[in-house]
């Protein structure tokens, strides 16, 4: 027994809909309509965590004093285990994502790690346009001695480095190999 054409082509579009359906009603059930355009993604060795931007002004340059309250509540997250967190192993290497849209208008990202030849940083992205990865970079170079580095990520363009848009942050966890 073959199928027509016609029946073919209805079972497509009952597929189409049904798809289209399920997909509608998951955007519903999480009260958003599309994703968020500002994300940032961290990589460790083989595994992502994506999130959302931890102090965000819906696209307007934070104050100084949201940024200052960002900084508050990012110490706070820390120590009671509220930030995004993932292990690492030296030997790891590691990166930082943004979408697109956080590219176009400019980020970078830093560590609280590296030695003191680096200030106790170290740059995973420097301030640029355009770039959606920082790039991987072996984990060695960027942890902080205390086993506990925090990433930070910031959507500013290069060329007003004072007009801060998201900052994101991710906690690395060393673990000994």
């Amino acid at each position: 027994m073959s199928l027509s054409t016609r029946v073919i082509a209805a079972l497509g579009a009952v597929v189409v809909i049904g798809a289209g359906t399920v997909g509608g009603s998951i955007a519903f059930a999480t009260g958003q309509d599309q994703p968020s355009d500002h994300r940032a993604t961290l990589t460790v060795g083989t595994s992502s965590t994506e999130v959302e931007p931890f102090c965000f002004n819906n696209g307007q340059p934070l104050t100084e004093e949201q940024q200052d309250e960002c900084q508050t509540k990012a110490g706070e997250a820390l120590e009671k285990g509220g930030l995004p967190t993932s292990d690492v192993v030296a030997s790891d290497r590691i990166g930082v994502g943004v979408t697109p849209t956080v590219a176009d208008r400019g980020w970078w990202a830093n560590t609280n790690g590296g030695g003191q030849a680096q200030g106790g940083r170290f740059i995973l992205a420097p301030a640029a346009k355009g770039s959606t990865f920082s790039g991987s970079v072996p984990a060695a170079n960027a942890l902080n001695a205390s086993g506990k580095t925090v990433i930070t990520v910031v959507e500013s363009d290069p060329k007003q480095p004072d007009a801060i848009y998201a900052v994101w942050y991710f906690k690395l966890n060393t673990q000994v190999a």
